[in-house]
């Protein structure tokens, strides 16, 4: 199963690169999918290393706590080992 994670833009490294927190792990991620202006502090999904989406402002809170359930379910942190995995 493929989990795309919702991550916190922190700062801009570049115009097509900026670096995001998941759940206080950073890692950069690729903008070259979305369109649309993005700010520090906006939320996107990344999946695979890349933004595929910008978090709706008013969908944060519900979106966060559905991964908190998904995380807490999974017995493990899907997110996690798939970061370390990328890091390989």
């Amino acid at each position: 199963m493929c989990l795309g994670a919702p991550g916190q833009i922190v700062r801009f490294i570049d115009e097509k690169v900026v670096e995001c927190d998941f759940w206080g792990m950073t890692r950069e991620v690729q903008l070259d999918r979305l369109e649309g202006e993005l700010a520090v502090g906006d939320y996107i999904l990344e999946h695979e290393g890349s933004a595929v989406r910008r978090i709706d402002d008013a969908l944060i809170a519900d979106t966060l706590a559905l991964y908190e359930i998904i995380l807490t379910e999974a017995g493990e942190d899907p997110i996690a080992t798939e970061a370390r995995c990328a890091m390989v």
